[in-house]
């Protein structure tokens, strides 16, 4: 039986364009100096380090305050960093948190926790920390640290959905540089072979399009060069942008106004400001007013 463990799983977004920018020699040194800090600030929590992934760490904590405490932590002090870092060589983490059951053998460790941390790693984008539901247990939203539900997100190879949460560490963080974050684009990263067999079906009033996983990113907007036109003075020029990710479907924000998210039969609506979630199942989008205002334009979506 293994024993109840919060597994941290970090990486770091965008590693494979600073090694083509900066040489080998000098990306090495750079991402070593980041897992390695990385790895002192697990120390520092009472985490322990189980192993380096070339750009990423996998760890463990006894407990999901320090762990929750530790990835914040990180968040906070690399986004500091990375202001004294030419932008073409800025490496962004990325982090996923899950509690379960883990099994330690020969000094490494197995276990379902360990498979969620690590796609919900994979799934996150820059800057972001995703969680499991049972890695916020015990956990406060405290000092600027609220807890965002992305809702049930399914996991390769795991039959249940897992219920995912995405943690907003950001303190006194401007909006210019949360737009810096949502006009990065993640589909530059890496190969796209997952791209094949999703899509998004997006319907407003007696528009229906549907797109798939590899032609996105495409924009929601009141242009009519956006692939998806709302006509409606609430609705900026270019107000929202859906986006493919590692097997997922993300609504960035891009607005004046913000978006507001509804999934059908869970929790309560999401407002999103130059912000970004994971659209799933079925719902629907009001652009630039809430769900209250019954003549908000709203966007009906079904992903599949």
């Amino acid at each position: 039986m293994g024993a109840q463990t919060t597994v941290v799983f970090t990486d770091l977004f965008g590693s494979t364009s600073a090694f083509e920018s900066l040489g080998n020699a000098r990306a090495t040194q750079a991402v070593t100096q980041i897992t390695t800090w990385i790895a002192k600030i697990v120390e520092s929590h009472g985490g322990r380090v189980v192993k380096m992934l070339g750009d990423g760490v996998l760890a463990l904590f006894g407990d999901t305050r320090s762990a929750i405490n530790a990835v914040v932590e990180m968040q906070r002090t690399h986004q500091k960093r990375m202001t004294q870092i030419p932008p073409a060589n800025r490496m962004p983490i990325r982090i996923g948190v899950a509690s379960g059951d883990v099994e330690i053998m020969a000094g490494d460790c197995y276990g379902d926790a360990v498979n969620v941390a690590a796609r919900l790693s994979d799934l996150s984008g820059p800057h972001q920390i995703w969680v499991n539901a049972a890695a916020l247990d015990g956990a406060n939203e405290a000092d600027g640290v609220r807890f965002r539900l992305l809702g049930p997100i399914s996991i390769r190879g795991r039959a249940e959905p897992c219920t995912v949460y995405q943690v907003d560490w950001q303190e006194d963080v401007t909006t210019d540089f949360l737009t810096m974050q949502a006009d990065l684009d993640p589909m530059r990263d890496g190969p796209q072979t997952d791209a094949l067999g999703g899509q998004i079906e997006l319907t407003w009033l007696d528009t229906k399009k549907t797109f798939k996983s590899f032609e996105l990113p495409i924009h929601i907007g009141r242009v009519r060069q956006a692939e998806f036109v709302v006509n409606d003075p609430r609705v900026s020029r270019t107000h929202a942008r859906i986006d493919w990710r590692n097997g997922s479907v993300m609504l960035v924000d891009v607005s004046s106004y913000g978006c507001w998210v509804r999934f059908s039969g869970a929790g309560s609506d999401l407002l999103l400001r130059r912000e970004e979630c994971v659209l799933h199942g079925r719902g629907e989008i009001a652009l630039g007013s809430s769900f209250a205002d019954l003549s908000a334009p709203t966007v009906s979506f079904s992903v599949s």
